[in-house]
């Protein structure tokens, strides 16, 4: 079963999809098998992180601009590829260093996350945009 799931960002951060992945695997009719999540993009990934407390998600998005700051910044003059905007290539570092891709379980229907977990779309660009993940369960 395959499906695809639209996310509009607002801007650089974490957007968490968790209850539309809940959603659509339910309804799927599955006990047992394997979800993989896709997301379609080179300047944005996935993320499996914790849902209960904002500030992660505030802080994650910190650190990664702390680690790959905007390429106008002094420590990114060795860039290159600048001409789409000074957030543009530090997304797609942002994106090769963390995953586009997720594989969880699913079991007795039902996600195997654990209690705090959820699964989130890392936007890397300033900018809002329209980003699409792929869904594949298999059994």
């Amino acid at each position: 079963m395959q499906t695809s799931f639209s996310v509009q960002t607002r801007g650089a951060g974490l957007y968490e999809i968790t209850r539309d992945v809940t959603r659509w695997v339910h309804g799927c009719g599955r006990d047992i098998g394997l979800l993989t999540l896709f997301v379609k993009h080179t300047s944005a990934s996935l993320a499996i992180q914790e849902n209960a407390d904002p500030e992660v998600r505030t802080d994650l998005a910190a650190f990664f601009h702390r680690l790959v700051p905007p390429s106008d910044h002094p420590a990114m003059s060795y860039l290159t590829h600048t001409y789409e905007g000074p957030d543009d290539m530090p997304a797609h570092i942002k994106a090769a260093l963390l995953p586009v891709s997720l594989s969880i379980p699913i079991s007795d229907g039902r996600l195997a996350l654990g209690t705090w977990q959820g699964i989130y779309l890392f936007e890397h660009r300033a900018a809002p945009h329209r980003r699409q993940i792929v869904a594949h369960l298999g059994g």
